[in-house]
């Protein structure tokens, strides 16, 4: 048991620093998008960005580097991720602000969830593979949006394929938050409220009872 903590409170893992790589990549991709609109290095920040992103869980498992704050740093470097180009293709009008509304406000719906579920000692429930499918289809679709911006045959491709990524991707991660709703709910409807000093102790990891 005491490995098993000690294994879950590592920082300085191969899968964190890339996780960490990761976040330091979202400021870099809003300046190139927003300041000298180097659209081909911020796609480039962006191609880098899902490498890591499968490197580090495929690492955290092939390498047994699981950790506490891995849970925590994966999903929130997919968020910021999605949140800095939604808002960078936005401002260049390379996407509409409809988009640039909807996918955070699922996110907003779910940070409102996070007190009823720490009521039940939860800080956090599992992630389902739709959440994982509707990322990974927004993390391809506005690459390939912000390659269609340009002339060509390859440049219309991409804007087809880009909005096809995209759509999957929004009604995917809304159909992701929706299921967590209802995980939340029933959470709710079939556990014991804990006490307010244990609340929050349970992992993503222990799942719903």
């Amino acid at each position: 048991m005491a490995d098993e903590v000690t294994r879950d409170a590592r920082v300085w893992t191969i899968p964190n620093v890339l996780s960490g790589l990761r976040l330091l990549g979202v400021p870099l991709f809003l300046w190139l998008v927003l300041g000298p609109e180097e659209d081909e290095l911020a796609l480039l920040v962006l191609v880098v960005s899902g490498i890591t992103d499968f490197l580090d869980g495929y690492l955290a498992r092939r390498l047994d580097q699981r950790s506490s704050i891995g849970e925590i740093l994966d999903p929130v470097a997919d968020r910021l991720y999605i949140l800095a180009v939604i808002i960078g293709l936005g401002l260049r009008d390379v996407i509409p602000w409809w988009v640039v509304v909807i996918l955070p406000l699922r996110d907003a719906l779910l940070w409102g969830l996070v007190p009823f579920l720490r009521t039940r000692g939860y800080s956090a429930l599992p992630v389902h593979f739709l959440g994982k499918a509707a990322t990974f289809n927004l993390l391809y679709a506005f690459p390939l949006l912000l390659l269609g911006e340009g002339d060509g045959v390859v440049a219309t491709l991409a804007l087809v394929f880009g909005w096809a990524f995209a759509v999957w991707g929004i009604g995917l991660y809304w159909w992701a938050g929706l299921l967590y709703a209802w995980q939340v709910r029933r959470l709710l409807a079939t556990t014991e409220p804990v006490p307010r000093a244990r609340r929050g102790s349970r992992s993503a990891a222990d799942g719903p009872r």
